[in-house]
């Protein structure tokens, strides 16, 4: 075969999903390539359980959808599914877990440890608080289900071709897809899925491009019966997270893997070529506190003998999420790949979305948080990535609360305020490498948070009220915080103005100096990006987003590039300045002090910059606002960040100025109803339903969703992002996701909360049905309760203090 319409590299059970549903989506002349045998990676050591509960509403309807696929194909075998609550912890945690549930459309039930016990008589009830019960769940044989797939696919006119090992990939002169080199010789083709598990970086790398996944070793062992304790065949397949096991009842005896504490990763800068589906030499040290985990829930295991253990490496990420979709600055490559927490249980719904993708344009499912190209430049080095997986793969099971921040790995990225911040007493989170301070502890030694929600649990943090503090500063005097971690992404050339008009909803054009706020929008009107654009001279703009968005953004715009667009050059800026924001009624009072230049409401109006100097320090001053409140950004070179930051603290002590951490951000921002992206903004997002029709310009000319959105604004939107005040003046534990309910049905799931420290009021945010208008009345579900809520204007305080 020398010619294909698409090429699917990987024989597991994603890549023969992709090739299905290529074909049933008419791409008959799609052909899957398996180095070895199908099933020869990960796939073929896999335990094969299948389980809906996630709290992603993509990753729960992928789960949903595999679920619906294989017993269409008649490989899989539903018995249900216990997630067991071995501490109060874990039953908390899975109070939570149901109603973000419930919130995506998953309806699971909470049952009691009795109950429990009589869906499963060979547990004890010692330690057990209940467990979630899915009905739907089940298992499959990964062979079996894996070659059902592949023969589908054949019967629907597709190639499958074994002992082709990919050595190359072609690309045109454009960096188009162009071929496919094999050790059995050259394809054709426009397209190609790279769904090979650990050797996707390598497949990749072949094309020109960077993915970031690691092997990590996965142990899992098949038990012998114990006499008068074999298991029932159709007994629910487990999860114990407490106990960091799983498993599923397999000929009286039992499957039983897990997640280790300190596991192994290997081949962090490249895997064998000749490793297939042999597996690894096993530890059985490693493996004894799986197995006692396995007796503290079934003490007749502790008799068990085990058949086999097996040790096999799977493909984990930074953030322990799958890598789908396409690859920018290479047409026409894709991926399905870094899935070893979702193969089975993701595979059917991720090949069905990719084939959309690809053949259509669009997905019916939010793909965003998956995209492939969200990890940067700091994650070249394979240790400090191999570190965040490992430390992803030990909190799979592992509880790990919502205040908990990452601890492996660190420190790898600094600001030049670094020093500054550790004086101040500051404690430290980390987003994108990068170490930032989450909240102060004035006069106590710096540190670095870690697992620190383990010590208070689910109630109020102990550092509720350094926050109030940091508040406090912002909305009555002056805060000042380290944004250099923000990502910065410089847009320049005659093509610059073109391609930010096509892609933003708001208008760009605008005077040099100017700053814009806008949503930057896919082709359906669904929000790819939340930003500020800044435009610095004629054919020179800089995008600012979120820290952890600007691989993602700057991915996402080269994606948006077309043939025939004039010349653009696109560069991430972020590591060549530093950032100050400042901000609060007392700001211009400071900024006076350490400058000449006129910063007066006239001469320097809200969303402008200008070019001023603090001491020997050249700044770019952004008039723009996070807080709601009286403002700038300070741009600066980080030679000169601590000069500028000593004379802001210096003289603002005056004012009473506070440093402050990224913690108090979403207290400040929420009452001020601004949004942030990836949780009240997504690609399933319409600015007008978000709250944001004012960034929307219809009379700008053509631009990416126009005509979507013109067509909402004529229909008429069904839903609203709302503001609620959850319960009293009493801080909740609201962490998002959760469900919220109105005349005994959910309507929809908190987005972003906060304590608001100056509404005294619990805040989230919620898309509602359009007709649950301000002063409508709501429950949100906060561990099993159903919490009284009322929704508020979008701003709970007024906005007036940024413009005077």
């Amino acid at each position: 075969m020398d010619r294909a319409r698409a090429v699917v590299v990987g024989g597991g059970i994603t890549g023969a999903s992709v090739a299905y549903h290529l074909a049933k989506a008419g791409w008959r002349d799609t052909v899957l390539l398996e180095k070895d045998e199908l099933t020869s990676g990960s796939t073929c050591h896999a335990a094969g359980l299948v389980t809906q509960f996630n709290p992603s509403p993509t990753m729960m309807r992928f789960r949903r959808y595999s679920i619906e696929l294989y017993e269409e194909l008649g490989v899989f075998e539903k018995v249900g599914g216990l997630r067991f609550a071995s501490s109060e912890e874990q039953l908390k945690e899975l109070q939570r877990g149901v109603s973000r549930a419930r919130g995506i459309g998953l309806d699971v039930e909470l049952v009691s440890a009795e109950e429990s016990a009589r869906l499963m008589p060979s547990i004890t009830k010692r330690s057990l608080h209940g467990a979630v019960w899915v009905p739907g769940d089940g298992h499959l044989d990964p062979h079996t289900a894996t070659h059902a797939l592949a023969a589908a696919a054949r019967k629907l006119g597709a190639s499958v071709l074994t002992q082709h090992r990919v050595t190359g990939i072609e690309l045109t002169e454009r960096g188009s897809i162009k071929a496919i080199k094999t050790q059995a010789g050259r394809i054709e083709a426009e397209v190609i899925v790279i769904a090979g598990g650990i050797w996707a970086p390598q497949i990749a790398a072949m094309a020109g491009a960077f993915i970031v996944s690691t092997p990590v070793d996965h142990q899992h062992a098949a038990l012998l019966a114990v006499p008068g304790h074999e298991l029932p065949h159709d007994m629910p397949c487990f999860r114990d997270p407490d106990n960091l096991i799983y498993g599923k009842s397999e000929a009286g005896g039992v499957v039983l893997g897990g997640y280790e504490a300190d596991p192994v990763a290997r081949w962090i800068d490249g895997v064998p070529w000749d490793h297939a589906g042999t597996s690894l030499p096993p530890d059985q040290v490693r493996f004894e506190p799986l197995l006692a985990g396995a007796a503290r829930r079934f003490p007749f295991m502790r008799e068990a003998g085990i058949v086999k253990l097996v040790c096999h490496p799977d493909a984990m990420t930074p953030d322990s999420n799958p890598l789908v979709g396409p690859v920018p600055g290479v047409r026409g490559l894709y991926l399905a790949a870094g899935l070893s927490l979702n193969g089975f249980g993701g595979g059917g719904g991720i090949g069905r979305s990719l084939a959309e993708l690809i053949t259509t344009g669009s997905s019916e499912l939010d793909l965003h948080p998956y995209r492939p190209w969200r990890f940067g430049p700091v994650h070249r080095d394979h240790r400090y990535a191999a570190e965040l997986a490992r430390e992803a793969y030990r909190y799979y099971y592992y509880l790990r609360y919502p205040f908990d921040s990452d601890e492996w790995g660190r420190p790898r990225r600094t600001s030049a305020l670094h020093e500054r911040l550790q004086d101040e007493g500051a404690v430290f989170g980390v987003k994108h490498g990068w170490e930032r301070a989450d909240y102060f502890e004035p006069g106590r030694q710096w540190r670095r948070a870690g697992a620190d929600q383990r010590s208070f649990g689910w109630t109020r943090p102990p550092y509720f009220n350094e926050l109030a503090e940091e508040h406090r500063a912002f909305r009555e005097r002056v805060g000042i915080i380290d944004m250099t971690s923000f990502g910065k992404i410089d847009v320049r050339g005659p093509g610059a103005l073109p391609l930010l008009e096509r892609v933003a909803g708001n208008r760009i054009d605008r005077p040099p100096g100017s700053v814009v706020y806008t949503q930057l929008l896919e082709r359906n009107g669904g929000i790819a990006a939340d930003v500020t654009v800044t435009r610095l001279a004629e054919e020179h703009f800089r995008v600012v987003t979120g820290a952890g968005y600007v691989n993602t953004d700057l991915g996402w715009l080269l994606m948006q590039l077309r043939a025939d667009d004039s010349q653009v050059e696109l560069h991430e800026t972020t590591d060549e300045l530093s950032v100050i924001g400042m901000w609060g009624p007392n700001a211009r009072d400071v900024l006076e002090r350490v400058t000449d230049d006129d910063v007066s409401e006239a001469a320097f109006p809200f969303m402008q910059t200008r070019h001023i100097r603090i001491g020997g320090a050249a700044a770019l001053a952004q008039r723009v606002t996070y807080v709601g409140e009286l403002g700038w950004e300070l741009y600066l070179e980080p030679g000169w960040a601590v000069q500028v930051w000593d004379r802001l603290i210096s003289e603002g002590r005056a004012f009473g100025i506070r440093a402050a951490g990224y913690r108090v951000l979403d207290s400040l921002r929420m009452e001020k109803g601004y949004r942030y992206y990836g949780t009240d903004l997504t690609l399933l997002d319409n600015p007008f339903e978000a709250g944001l029709g004012f960034c929307v310009q219809l009379d700008k000319g053509d631009f990416n969703g126009r005509d979507a959105l013109v067509a909402a604004r004529e229909s008429g939107i069904k839903r609203r992002l709302r503001t609620l005040a959850v319960g009293g003046d009493e801080y909740l534990p609201i962490y998002g996701g959760e469900a919220v309910h109105a005349d005994g049905k959910v309507v929809g799931r908190v987005r972003s909360c906060a304590y608001g420290f100056t509404a005294k009021h619990n805040l989230a945010y919620s898309y509602l049905p359009i007709e649950i208008e301000r002063g409508g009345k709501v429950q949100v579900e906060v561990f099993g309760q159903l919490v009284a809520a009322t929704v508020t204007s979008d701003a709970v305080i007024s906005k007036q203090g940024v413009v005077t």
